[in-house]
């Protein structure tokens, strides 16, 4: 979606500086010009799909990716598609359109691919949950907690409900993030909605957690499960005549009060937050001979949406020390000229 205007809060000589600073404490065996931060590299990026077609469909708009049971990636448009790309070039080998119940388009925004090979996808215009098959077939749709619904129904605002998408605890939770706080919140809460997954396969509404962006006008697009029950949460934003914002953060919601039953969140002191730490702004990253087609405070920037985890590299630490993640991530280009279909190769200690 497009996003709205931001105070932009990163400049190119804080950037610089933070490279310069954590170089040292970055993992040795990346090579200075490819540090963001100590926790974060950037090893590449790929402008491979920026403004092609595939089987006669718009390839970009990408909103959610997904890593696929064969190993391939699937790709959300917010366009209604899902796309299916090769992991090691990003050709696309498919795309399947997809519908709600009476055949109009989704807002589609977040992407899960769960054990049986389905999809859960979001749509923000409700908002809903649907499981799909793999040839776009619904199958499912999942209970919204009417708070969350968009107003009159709810308290949320079109446009700024489910973005993020992701499983936990093994599968057994499904959790989804608001992209913005709900009318009654303050406006940097945003609520983690999850669900449990029942006996016959369904999901049913469960904890619920407060999570604080970093200003207002920030939102968040998207959430990643780590194995231990931690997230990776990016927040983004956007300023006209200045760029994006985009920055990635360690979250941990294990400690964090159920605010299900909480009517309004509006900092009481006895409601504890869904922790965070940032790993990295991506102004920080090194801009590997990246270009932009409108101003960014770093040419590497775009409006960065979509996140995955493809995998961890092996180490000789325990637990969350044994290696680093590597992390995909995608920018919609909303199909506008000066915005560009970008894909970033991450790699994340955590």
């Amino acid at each position: 979606m497009q996003l709205r205007t931001v105070l932009a809060t990163t400049t190119a000589a804080l950037a610089a500086a933070t490279c310069l600073t954590v170089a040292g404490p970055a993992v040795a065996s990346v090579p200075v010009s490819h540090v963001c931060s100590p926790s974060v590299s950037l090893d590449r990026f790929s402008d491979a799909l920026d403004k092609t077609t595939y089987d006669g469909t718009f390839v970009g708009n990408f909103s959610a990716l997904a890593v696929d049971r064969d190993g391939s990636l699937a790709a959300l448009s917010d366009r209604s598609a899902l796309f299916g790309l090769d992991a090691r070039t990003l050709a696309p080998e498919s795309v399947v359109p997809l519908a709600d119940e009476k055949g109009a388009a989704l807002d589609s925004e977040g992407l899960v691919i769960d054990k049986d090979g389905t999809r859960l996808i979001t749509s923000e215009t409700e908002p809903s949950i649907r499981r799909y098959s793999a040839d776009g077939r619904i199958l499912d749709r999942l209970p919204v907690p009417a708070a969350l619904r968009v107003a009159p129904a709810g308290r949320a605002t079109a446009n700024q409900t489910f973005e993020g998408l992701t499983l936990m605890n093994g599968g057994r939770t499904l959790l989804a993030s608001m992209e913005y706080a709900i009318s009654g919140d303050s406006t940097q809460t945003v609520r983690f909605q999850t669900w449990t997954r029942t006996k016959n396969n369904h999901f049913k509404p469960a904890a619920q957690y407060a999570y604080r962006t970093d200003a207002p006008v920030l939102g968040v697009p998207e959430v990643q499960a780590l194995p231990d029950g931690r997230l990776l949460v990016l927040e983004r934003g956007f300023t006209s005549g200045v760029g994006n914002t985009v920055r990635l953060y360690l979250a941990d919601p294990r400690h964090a009060t159920d605010t299900s039953g909480i009517e309004n969140l509006t900092g009481q002191p006895d409601v504890r937050l869904t922790g965070k730490t940032l790993l990295t702004d991506i102004a920080s990253c090194p801009t590997l001979g990246a270009t932009a087609k409108q101003p960014q405070s770093n040419p590497l920037l775009d409006n960065i949406e979509g996140m995955v985890i493809t995998g961890q590299e092996k180490g000789h630490g325990k637990g969350h020390e044994k290696g680093r993640l590597n992390v995909l991530l995608v920018s919609d280009d909303n199909q506008n000229a000066v915005q560009t279909t970008r894909f970033y190769y991450l790699r994340v200690r955590v």
